[in-house]
This record gives structure tokens, C-alpha cells and sequence, in this order.
């Protein structure tokens, strides 16, 4: 149903679209609408209800006619993980979508996006055979997340929510609004988070100095409207707001032969000397143009390429040709994901939301007490930063087999799972979550723990760091 803050008219709330479960969800939705309209935010992680998780294509018409006929069978429907809608697809294609299609793409829709989710191989059908257990995409992904580690995976992150903001006093409002000190040096990324009042995380995004007064914003796909309203909500009109994410496309290229891979179509030092991690610059590709950066949220040496979307063809073909003698291979949503998670990075709307703050989460290297300003949430941290977390962020592994859901220590609830998946370069499964303990990772990591799935328990151990310890930021 639909609960909070319109994006597009200021304290407009919304408790509507209950669908036949009103009376179930009448006294809990009340209690939270009631505090969201004192507030002003969500003290909790109701983003699967917040009327901002829609876009603008979701108010069409057609959209809506086609789409209800699905989401209204599958309110009592099988609710299975990774489920995809069949109605209303196709929005928004990639300029190369028939180019991934034929290679064997499995899409999903992200925002309004049809993006590759895993790439078929063996003569496997391209689709979803739905299950609470084992996925039939596990072995496409178990060769996507090994070839990146042994040669170079090319990422579709087009999808993902791209902001410019303009004027003479933008960094002075990224101060206010971002809690890691942004870098005002052309080129260089800052990651942050944007917090709320209460210092709970709204916004989980990179900094982009593009030029003298003139920023990019990336956050998650999903989240596109959200983080934009919140951005707004609290920027001046001093400075100018832009949503680019539809003029960009943005291929992300990762691997241990990424730079080689580049430095084929390129006159540009790509060495760490001259492109350091966490710094940015336009590049020649060939003939093209692109705004490059040295990041990577899937914990190796690569880079995130930004091209206007008319030269996006271009740039897939281009790096596609050029990627052969590399050992290139297509990488889909689920392979970043698994990633991801094996380099310990976090994703909001699942590790990370409203109701934790970056102390519970870890992300505490993300805050900057050292600038000057009083930055939206400062107070509130302060208060936190001497005191011990109600609870904290921890990363599991199954000592044996299946994922799950509650933490337990011996018999005793201690908390929730946020994320899982399977770690096909450690042969792991994985887990994050939060627990409410006394006893420290170290103490916990000499106990039983267990995480139940079905009413079973599963033997789980901490893991003291992430398994992924590559030196990617460096080489």
C-alpha cells in the first residue's frame, strides 16, 4: 500500500491502497503515518510501503491498467525471492538491449529499466525457474563472479539514479546535507550518506566533483525518487537541480585486466600513479568521450564509465571487441550483488535504512566531525558517538550449507539476517545482519550461532572481516 511524504507536494501524506488488508494493517499503519507526519521522516525501514519508492512511469495509465491485473492475483500468490512482473515491462531499454538479449540476458526491471539480471550459458533458458531454495541462475553466476576475478566482467549499471547539481554554493549544501566531508577538487568522489533529523540513513551515495561548482550525485536504482525528494527537500534554491540518470549511460568494467583492457582503446596513463581509486576524469575511448571513474562496488581493480546515452552503443560495442583477448565476459545484477557482499560493502534498502545510523551499521568512517558545519543529523550523532550501539551490523557465514532469516545465539533471538547469498569464489553461504549483544564479534566468534530458516537452524560463524581482502585500491 502506499504510506508517507508525496515527492512532489511538501507535507501531502498518504495512508491509502490497502488492496483488502486495511483492517490487518489499520493499527500499525495509523501509528506509523501519525509519526512520519510529526517527524517528518521514517523512524523505521518502511521503504517497501513508502508512496516514494514509485516513479514517475508507474502514474501511466497503461502502466497501471496492465499492472493490476497482475498485482492483485499475487497479493495472496506465492511471494518467491528474485520474482519478477510479466505486465508492464519494457519501459525503458538499454540502446544495446537486443545486444544483451542475444547473449543471453535474463532481465529484470530496475526503476524503469529492463536490466540484465544473470546471462544464460550451457543452452539454459533465460528465465526465472522460481524456488526458496536452490536458483536455477547459480551456475551462469558462479562463472560471471569467477571470470571477474580471473580476467574482466563488463556491468550494466545504467540504471543507477544520477543527480548534477550546479552553482556557487553546491559545496557548501553538500556539507550541509552529506556527512563525509566532500572533496571540492575536480575529479575526486567522496562516498557519504545523508541522514535524517534523527540521524537515520536516507541516502547511501558517491560524490562526484565534475567541474568548479558542479557535482554528481549516484545512489541505487531503486531508489530514484526517494533519494531525489530528500535531496530536494533539504537543498536551497541557490543552487540547480538535475535528474541526468536517463541522459547517462554507465558500464562498469571490473577485473584484474580492466586497466589492460582499457588502456588497448586508450592513449591515457591509466596507471595507479595517474588514476588513483576514488578519483574521476574525462577519458578517449577509441573516437568517444567518457567520464571515467576508478571505483568499484564489487571489491576490484575497475571502473565505472559514464557516456552520454546516445554514444552507448558505441562504447558497448567498443569495449565488447576490445574486451576478447581479455577474457571479457557479461555480469548481471545477481553477480554484483553476490560481490558485493564479499567485500563487506552494504546496499540501502536491505543492510541499511532509516531505522539504523552509521554507528549500528559500521559506516562511522563516513562521518566527518572535523568540518565545519553543522551537517543535517550532527547533533544526534554526537550524542551517539560515545555511547555503545543499540545494535551492530556483523557478517556471517553458514559453516555448512542453506541462508536464512533470525540470528540466534544457542536458543536466544538475537537478531536478523538483512542480506544473503552464496559466495561461488569462497563457497560460502553469506549473511548480514544486526544483533543486540553484550558479548564482542570476537566473543561470539568462540560461540554457537545459528541462523534459522524454515524452523531449522543453521551453524554460522562471524566473520571478523570480509572474505574478500584484495588489494584493489592500490594496484
Amino acid at each position: 500500500y502506499l504510506l508517507g511524504e508525496t515527492a512532489e507536494v511538501s507535507n501531502l501524506f498518504t495512508c491509502c491502497g490497502f488492496n483488502s488488508i486495511g483492517i490487518a494493517s489499520s493499527g500499525g499503519a495509523g501509528r506509523v503515518t501519525a509519526e512520519w507526519m510529526i517527524n517528518g521522516y521514517m523512524n523505521e525501514d518502511l521503504y517497501s510501503l513508502d508512496i516514494k519508492r514509485f516513479q514517475k512511469f508507474h502514474s501511466s495509465k497503461k502502466f497501471i491498467m496492465n499492472r493490476v491485473t497482475e498485482t492483485l492475483g499475487d497479493l495472496y500468490g506465492m511471494h518467491w525471492p528474485y520474482k519478477q512482473y510479466k505486465t508492464s515491462r519494457n519501459q525503458k531499454l538499454l540502446p544495446y538491449h537486443e545486444e544483451l538479449k542475444n547473449v543471453g540476458a535474463c532481465f529484470g526491471q530496475s526503476g524503469e529499466y529492463e536490466r540484465p539480471m544473470w546471462y544464460a550459458i550451457n543452452g539454459v533458458k533465460p528465465e526465472y525457474n522460481y524456488s526458496f531454495n536452490y536458483q536455477n541462475w547459480y551456475p551462469s553466476v558462479e562463472y560471471e563472479c569467477k571470470n571477474a576475478i580471473k580476467n574482466v566482467g563488463l556491468f550494466e549499471l545504467s540504471p543507477f539514479s544520477k543527480y548534477e547539481i550546479k552553482g556557487e554554493k553546491v559545496f557548501e549544501e553538500l556539507q550541509r546535507l552529506c556527512t563525509a566531508n566532500i572533496k571540492d577538487e575536480i575529479g575526486k568522489c567522496t562516498y557519504t550518506q545523508m541522514l535524517n533529523e534523527s540521524a537515520g540513513i536516507e541516502t547511501d551515495l558517491t560524490v562526484i566533483c565534475i567541474d568548479k561548482n558542479h557535482f554528481r550525485l549516484i545512489s541505487s536504482a531503486a531508489v530514484r525518487t526517494h533519494d531525489k525528494a530528500h535531496i530536494l527537500k533539504h537543498l536551497s534554491n541557490e543552487v540547480e537541480f538535475k535528474d541526468v540518470t536517463d541522459e547517462l549511460i554507465c558500464l562498469g568494467l571490473f577485473g584484474p585486466k580492466s586497466r589492460n583492457l582499457l588502456a588497448k582503446i586508450t592513449n591515457e596513463d591509466l596507471s595507479n600513479e595517474k588514476f588513483r581509486f576514488g578519483t574521476s576524469k574525462n577519458v578517449k575511448l577509441g573516437t568517444i568521450n567518457i567520464w571515467a571513474q576508478r571505483l568499484s562496488y564489487v571489491g576490484e581493480l575497475g571502473y565505472e564509465l559514464y557516456v552520454d546515452s546516445h554514444h552507448g552503443s558505441d562504447l558497448y560495442n567498443l569495449i565488447l571487441n576490445s574486451g576478447k583477448d581479455f577474457g571479457i565476459t557479461h555480469c548481471g545484477a545477481h553477480a554484483m550483488d553476490i560481490m558485493r557482499m564479499e567485500s563487506g560493502f552494504l546496499h540501502w534498502g536491505q543492510d541499511i535504512s532509516p531505522e539504523e545510523n552509521q554507528y549500528e551499521a559500521g559506516l562511522n568512517f563516513a562521518i566527518s566531525f572535523k568540518k565545519d558545519v553543522n551537517f543535517l543529523g550532527k547533533d544526534v550523532l554526537l550524542e551517539m558517538k560515545d555511547k555503545k550501539p543499540n545494535k551492530r551490523l556483523v557478517m556471517l557465514a553458514l559453516k555448512n550449507s542453506k541462508p536464512g532469516e533470525p540470528l540466534l545465539l544457542h536458543d536466544k533471538i538475537i537478531g536478523e539476517t538483512t542480506s544473503g547469498n552464496y559466495s561461488f569464489n569462497f563457497n560460502k553461504n553469506l549473511s548480514f545482519g544486526y544483533i543486540k549483544s553484550d558479548l564482542g564479534n570476537e566473543e561470539l566468534f568462540k560461540k554457537n550461532l545459528y541462523i534459522e530458516v524454515e524452523k531449522k537452524k543453521y551453524l554460522a560463524e562471524i566473520l571478523l572481516k570480509p572474505l574478500k581482502q584484495s588489494n584493489f585500491k592500490n594496484i
